[in-house]
């Protein structure tokens, strides 16, 4: 090691005296001299400004008390300052209040309207109506001066004195509640309750009234009073589904509310308060009761005298007969469902509400089918113990032609047609039996083996208990065999038949389960029509409708099934149709079927009785008709061993055999020209039974329809145009008409 010491000072590093840490450095000194000044400068500032706001409070309270009121002044600048600062409170708590109160306004408010279709039959006449009734075309000047007056009275006796919202009247409606111990007195002008009409829901709600004020106010600021009266008389919700005093009238009395007498006023006066609960056709003594309080009202407002309105209490208003045993609810109902979905689908510009649609309904059909079902329940119903049924009956092109969803639309307006989900049992069978006659692999004439079969510990078994061996495909549909259905899902796989079962028409959910081919899905009646109809339309796709074209009150086409309705596609090659439909013809003609027999019609179609015979079913068709009807109870109670084979066929058949009198008989699809089966003496006995009081159904083709409807439109024009004056000097001649023809 080479220790020679060298000429470089040793390194150490500087310490204080006492041995501690190196003094900071001058970048640190200077920082530290920074935050002083800084916290020096803030404390300064509090301090001078705090000097200062002490310094002006003190003048300001020098100043104020220049302003000193003593003794009992003193009282009266307290309470206005604090009036002061509660009203400016109270005026921003009610702005704030008001804001969604007036977005209700935002759009074209006076241009509202509800859904408003008149139906006609496929002949063209009327068969009901569905929304609103509404005419607003009766100028307030050409309402009696008595119905103006019955309504003021029974509504709001000061309208034309208040400004929008009745102080007196409403602290006048309070004492009265009070004294009663309950509601006996409304306390909403008719301002109002035109704003809740216009703008607002029913619900009774601390908001829906603060909106009820401010919208009144708003009224009362954009319309004149008479303005207001006009909107109240034509908006209002009088029952019956009729908006508007006009219509009203037109509804309960047969006339414009131009020709109401002083009765028929104050009934109809009396229905803005509870048109459900006076309404004459659902009450009509309460109805009388209530118009009896109206005349009360007008000697006690001093509108009329009691002589006036002696004659109104001596003759009180009959209104016209609205009994609806004749009218196909049902099938309006699901009519106006279809009528929804289309206006729905129109472009966002197009504003009418207002239409005449012509449906599929044959009204011959209908009846025959309420008649008929009605007439099953009443003889056999209580010995089967069922209570309701479900019918459909359709062309093969979806043309709904009657639908029947319960025995009493007055007691129910479910309508189990449409709504119902009930399990289609064997009926289902044919969907099982198609698909796997498309695999290629199965004909009519394959034998297929019926015996036990297990999956998993699910062992099915046939009706009989019993088993017929080695049998062919056809006799296996025609006996309604479960082992065969069964084995076939197995083969060709559950989800093939689901998959098919969709595309003909069936929308309900249809769980892949084991028992799938035997029925155990749940599935609604005019869906098993719909997917029937696939057969009998020779393997196209079929669109259940009952709206056939739609037009405006002016007779201006806005939709038609022809032009705008889905087209028919292909789903079942006519070769697989070809072997379908001759055994579902098996099933009617030798199998579970036979009592839906027709005599000089050839019928195809399948039974379907569900476990503990909750469900009983007959889905049949023809070249002409497609049915499908349904028996049981609402609450899935069992049946008395009713299979689809009995009351269900039997009525069928009675409906079906009427539908298919004086029309031109077609062949159906894959049967060719075969001959009609001759019935035994007790079925051509049942076929023959006519239902009193419905004509023979007669056909009417789409141009002969197009036609009338053309000619309908022609004749309500010329109704309503004014008659050419003659040329003068020129008298007309004897008999002719005085309206032009187009």
């Amino acid at each position: 090691m080479n220790d020679t010491p060298t000429n470089d000072p040793p390194q150490e590093t500087p310490r204080t005296a006492a041995g501690g840490k190196a003094p900071p450095s001058a970048f640190r000194r200077r920082l530290r001299h920074v935050l002083l000044a800084i916290d020096s400068w803030i404390d300064s500032s509090i301090y001078s400004g705090g000097v200062t706001l002490r310094a002006g409070w003190g003048g300001f309270v020098a100043f104020t008390e220049r302003f000193n009121v003593q003794g009992p002044a003193r009282i009266a600048v307290s309470l206005a300052s604090e009036a002061m600062t509660w009203g400016a409170v109270g005026a921003v708590l009610m702005l704030a209040l008001a804001v969604p109160a007036f977005q209700e306004t935002s759009d074209d408010w006076l241009k509202r309207a509800e859904l408003s279709v008149t139906f006609l039959d496929r002949y063209g006449n009327t068969i009901g109506e569905r929304g609103i009734r509404h005419n607003d075309t009766v100028p307030l000047e050409e309402f009696p001066d008595h119905l103006i007056k019955a309504v003021l009275a029974t509504e709001d006796r000061r309208f034309y004195e208040h400004f929008g919202i009745d102080i007196p009247g409403t602290f006048r409606a309070v004492l009265s509640n009070a004294r009663a111990g309950g509601v006996v007195q409304g306390g909403s002008s008719l301002t109002q309750q035109l704003a809740k009409n216009l703008f607002l829901s029913n619900e009774r709600t601390l908001e829906r009234k603060i909106k009820e004020a401010f919208l009144a106010l708003w009224l009362e600021f954009h319309l004149t009073k008479n303005q207001i009266l006009k909107l109240y008389l034509d908006r209002a919700y009088m029952g019956g589904g009729a908006f508007g005093v006009d219509a009203a009238s037109q509804y309960y009395f047969g006339k414009s509310a131009r020709e109401v007498n002083m009765a028929e006023a104050a009934m109809l006066a009396g229905l803005f308060k509870a048109p459900s609960k006076f309404a004459p056709h659902i009450n009509l003594p309460a109805a009388r009761g209530r118009a009896s309080v109206v005349l009360d009202n007008l000697v006690d407002a001093g509108f009329m005298t009691e002589g006036q309105v002696f004659g109104a209490r001596r003759n009180p208003a009959t209104p016209v007969d609205r009994k609806q045993d004749d009218l196909p609810e049902y099938y309006l109902d699901y009519a106006f469902d279809q009528v929804k979905q289309i206006v729905d689908a129109l472009p966002k510009t197009y504003a009418e509400r207002s239409f005449i649609v012509r449906t599929a309904l044959d009204p011959n059909i209908q009846k025959a089918a309420d008649t008929a079902i009605r007439d099953s329940l009443r003889q056999f119903g209580k010995d089967y113990g069922a209570k309701q049924s479900a019918m459909v009956v359709m062309e093969p092109n979806g043309s709904v032609r009657a639908m029947v969803g319960g025995r009493d639309y007055g007691e129910s307006q479910f309508n189990r047609a449409t709504d119902a989900l009930r399990q289609p049992g064997s009926s289902f069978k044919p969907f099982v039996y198609t698909a796997a006659l498309m695999t290629g692999k199965y004909k009519p004439s394959t034998i297929v083996v019926d015996g036990p079969i297990c999956i998993g510990n699910w062992c099915p078994q046939n009706y009989g208990r019993s088993y017929a061996g080695s049998i062919t495909l056809i006799n296996a549909l025609t006996r309604s065999l479960n082992t065969v259905a069964v084995k076939l899902a197995e083969n060709i796989g559950r989800g093939r038949i689901v998959d098919l079962a969709h595309a003909m028409g069936l929308k309900t959910e249809l769980k892949i389960t084991r028992a799938l081919p035997l029925g155990a899905a749940e599935v609604t009646v005019v869906d098993m029509a719909t997917a029937y109809s696939v057969f009998a339309s020779g393997g196209y796709s079929v669109d259940p409708h009952a709206v056939v074209d739609m037009r405006t009150p002016n007779g201006e086409p806005v939709w038609s099934f022809a032009q705008n309705g889905p087209k028919p596609k292909e789903l079942i090659p006519p070769d697989i149709i070809a072997m379908i439909n001759p055994m579902l013809n098996s099933v009617v003609e030798n199998g579970t079927g036979r009592r839906a027999m027709i005599p000089g019609t050839k019928v195809s179609g399948k039974t379907g009785t569900t476990n503990a015979y909750r469900d009983a079913w007959f889905v049949g068709f023809t070249g002409n008709y497609v049915g499908a009807i349904w028996f049981g109870n609402d609450d899935y109670q069992s049946t008395r061993k009713m299979t689809g084979g009995s009351l269900p066929a039997m009525t069928w058949q009675k409906v079906m055999a009427f539908a298919h009198q004086g029309i031109e008989l077609k062949p159906t699809p894959g049967l060719g020209n075969q001959p009609a089966p001759v019935l035994d003496g007790a079925a051509a006995q049942a076929s023959a039974l006519q239902i009193e009081g419905i004509q023979r159904p007669v056909t009417l083709s789409p141009a002969s329809a197009e036609r009338l409807m053309g000619l309908s439109v022609r004749l309500k024009e010329a109704a309503s145009s004014p008659p050419r004056r003659p040329t003068a000097g020129v008298a007309p001649a004897p008999g002719a008409s005085l309206v032009g023809s187009n």
